[in-house]
């Protein structure tokens, strides 16, 4: 399997920011790094090993990025308007700055994909810019801003909130038809340590079902818990979904 690390200075975020690539071709896949990881998080993790069928076969590629939760979701004594600001400028890394870093490896249109946080990640980016993915995979997110900012709300933030923007969006907002031509896919376990996401995920299904929009959102058991063999267990049953045209 062929394995790139690369470093680069981003503008958007004023410092290096790292990404690992895996695999030599096939669907390519933007993965978002649980809350505070990094971009070596999926191999360390055990992720790579098992989609590595996925990978050596060339039927994807991943691309996994750092993330910079430690100064803005994460940052609980932080001052709530810098953090927000900061969230605002990793958006803006992702789609400015590493969407052509992908392009250049791999110029077909990416899905987004992440669990906890990282399923955070990809439904921001993807709702706000679904003319760059072809869809996404969310995992066990937790999909309400005040969950982290404690009920602190601005215009910044609320761009970065899909519980927020969603249900003001327009019945007839272009987004909604383009959000219908991809695979969009909610999932969470109703063990333990998914109270949260199961709460934020059906108001997004509500908002789904009241808006027209094709989401799948998928309610697994109450022994799937907030794990990485829960996670494994779902990419790979959402794999052959995702990847089926």
């Amino acid at each position: 399997m062929l394995t790139k690390a690369l470093t680069h200075y981003s503008s958007s975020l004023g410092k290096d920011m790292n990404m690992m690539i895996y695999g030599h071709g096939g669907v390519p896949f933007l993965a978002f790094p649980t809350q505070d990881g990094l971009c070596r998080q999926f191999e360390d993790f055990g992720v790579i090993r098992e989609i590595s069928d996925y990978l050596e076969e060339g039927r994807i590629q991943l691309f996994v990025v750092d993330t910079v939760d430690l100064e803005s979701w994460s940052q609980k004594d932080g001052i709530k308007e810098w953090r927000a600001a900061r969230q605002e400028q990793y958006f803006h890394y992702i789609v400015d700055e590493v969407i052509p870093l992908m392009r250049a490896e791999n110029d077909s249109l990416p899905f987004t994909m992440g669990m906890s946080m990282g399923a955070d990640h990809a439904a921001i980016t993807f709702l706000r810019r679904p003319d760059l993915f072809r869809g996404m995979l969310a995992l066990s997110g937790v999909y309400n801003a005040d969950y982290f900012f404690e009920g602190f709300m601005n215009s910044t933030l609320y761009d970065n909130s899909p519980e927020r923007f969603l249900p003001n969006m327009p019945k007839d907002h272009p987004y909604i038809e383009l959000y219908n031509q991809k695979k969009i896919i909610f999932c969470v376990g109703q063990g333990a340590w998914e109270e949260e996401g199961v709460r934020t995920l059906r108001r997004l299904q509500n908002v789904f079902e009241n808006k027209g929009i094709h989401a799948w959102c998928d309610f697994w058991g109450y022994d799937v818990a907030h794990d990485w063999p829960w996670w494994f267990k779902q990419i790979r049953y959402f794999l052959p979904i995702l990847l089926n045209d």
